[in-house]
């Protein structure tokens, strides 16, 4: 019997090469190129010398070397393959509390219906937040005649103090909704009301010609009622307001007085022209600037440093009052007779920055948002409006039943809640965004108010969004007047451009609607 030496019995135990390429891959394959591992997806047995490693999309070609029983002189088998690994930090929950990591590939190609999608999101994103716009919050009501004036507490963001119209003074807490405090300050009207900058008093001026100092703190007990200091006047004052860091006041009637805390006569008094001013407001960033508008349709800006007016501007009708941007030192906006607001620069006041053009009767009250974007208005059309600082159109419009003319207004510190005191002695709490939830929002409520917000934003110029965030119930009064005042522009724009079409070329000046309401301006 022939028997077989070790080499035979290793020659036949090692296939060919090609035999083994055709095991594993179907094919005869040449040793030196293999070309199933182009397109191989696995790789089996012990025939794996290095293998691939890779983490989440990233790909890195493994070398497979070969047995080392093959001898080098068949040549060096070198095989590249393509292989998948998934790092488990990728898809895997840390804990069973979190949310199941899905995966995703933002490639473009592969969504081919994701604007169609958001688009869908974005309407109903518009539709839900009409559905859960009810800004009306409380009505804080107490008071015996109509809410003259508003104050806010520098330091205190629930605290509110109003003044009315028969001389009583009452300090309000916004968390409570009721008053903790009330004061007969004056005989006839508080025709103003104004805090301390620290927030440890108040002032307030009447028609009995005096102007009161009170402490915020109510008497102790067995304590009565008085003020701290009193100073009595020669003429009736019909406006206040205190510098935003000094022991200083401004008070107006006949002239602007600036007074001292501790003197009883004013440091100093100016004057433009011979009307009453009916309202004075000191600038929040450059401090020694104040504003006041007069009943000669005058707009005057005053420096305290130099004692003497610096410029003012001539409207066609009254202003009422105005207020001054808290963020950009120069802004102001002056609430008109004429229906419109104006939002003037001061270093060129021919040319208003915008005006805002939504009101149907005279806008009585104007205060800015703490972040100097937007502004509410009071009207004496019975609804007050919100603007953006750069549009001509309120994106907002509050209005109620009962509501009558509102004469004050304010905007909380905190930016969230817009306060107005009317003529039927209610002061009205009201949120600044009407959809806004209140309350604490987890961080899944945030992220989707985050997402639908810039999802609005991103088509809000859409036909049917545009009409649905737009769209705004308003009381038949207003509406009718809209009409009305709609009709009568159309009319005065067709007339105009009939006189310019029928007269000689350059003869009819064409104005702006910006520099229409402006009569003149002097330094």
């Amino acid at each position: 019997m022939l028997q077989r030496t070790d080499a035979e019995d290793t020659a036949q135990q090692q296939p060919p090469l090609a035999n083994v390429c055709q095991q594993n891959y179907g094919a005869p394959q040449d040793p030196v190129e293999p070309a199933g591992l182009r397109s191989a997806s696995h790789v089996t047995g012990s025939s794996l010398g290095k293998a691939e490693v890779s983490c989440g999309s990233r790909r890195r070609w493994a070398e497979l070397v070969p047995e080392s029983s093959w001898s080098p002189a068949v040549g060096a088998s070198k095989m590249k393959v393509k292989m998948l690994s998934r790092n488990p930090d990728n898809y895997v929950r840390e804990t069973k509390l979190d949310l199941q990591r899905v995966p995703r590939n933002y490639d473009p190609t592969l969504h081919p219906f994701e604007v169609p999608r958001e688009y869908v999101r974005a309407l109903n994103a518009t539709k839900l937040e009409r559905v859960f716009a009810k800004p009306f919050l409380a009505s804080l009501d107490g008071h015996r005649d109509g809410v003259n004036c508003l104050a806010k507490h520098p330091k205190n963001l629930a605290t509110v103090l109003s003044g009315a119209c028969d001389g009583e003074v009452r300090i309000w807490n916004l968390t409570q909704r009721n008053c903790i405090r009330t004061v007969q300050a004056h005989e006839g009207f508080v025709r103003g009301i104004c805090t301390r900058f620290c927030g440890t008093s108040f002032f307030t001026v009447g028609d009995d010609k005096t102007v009161k100092q009170w402490k915020m703190d109510g008497p102790g007990y067995g304590e009565e009622e008085e003020p701290l200091h009193t100073i009595l006047g020669k003429t009736v004052y019909t406006g206040i307001d205190h510098h935003w860091k000094e022991a200083v006041f401004a008070t107006c009637g006949q002239q602007v007085d600036i007074w001292d805390e501790q003197r009883t006569n004013p440091i100093c008094s100016m004057t433009w022209g011979f009307d009453s001013i009916s309202s004075v407001k000191f600038n929040p960033v450059e401090t020694f600037l104040l504003g006041s508008c007069a009943s000669d349709r005058n707009i005057v800006l005053y420096d305290m440093r130099q004692a003497t007016p610096l410029k003012k501007v001539i409207l066609d009708m009254r202003t009422n009052t105005i207020c001054w941007n808290p963020m950009e030192a120069f802004i102001f906006t002056a609430a008109n007779e004429d229906y419109n607001l104006y939002t003037f620069d001061m270093r060129a006041l021919d040319t208003p920055v915008m005006v805002h053009m939504d009101h149907v009767s005279a806008v009585l009250d104007v205060d800015y948002s703490p972040t100097g974007k937007e502004f509410v208005s009071a009207s004496f059309d019975k609804s007050i409006r919100i603007f953006p600082v750069d549009k001509s159109r309120s994106r907002e419009v509050y209005h109620t039943k009962r509501m009558q003319h509102v004469i004050c207004v304010k905007w909380t510190s905190d930016s969230k809640y817009i306060m107005c005191g009317s003529d039927e002695m209610n002061i009205r709490l009201w949120k600044a965004n009407a959809s806004e939830k209140l309350g604490v929002l987890t961080s899944r409520e945030k992220a989707a108010k985050d997402y639908n917000q810039k999802l609005k934003e991103k088509f809000q110029h859409y036909p049917h969004i545009k009409r649905i965030a737009r769209h705004r119930h308003l009381p038949k009064s207003i509406y009718s007047q809209i009409q009305e005042q709609r009709i009568m522009k159309e009319a005065r724009r067709r007339k105009e451009v009939n006189r310019i079409k029928h007269s000689k070329p350059g003869s009819v000046p064409i104005v702006s609607e910006k520099k229409k309401h402006i009569v003149a301006v002097v330094k």
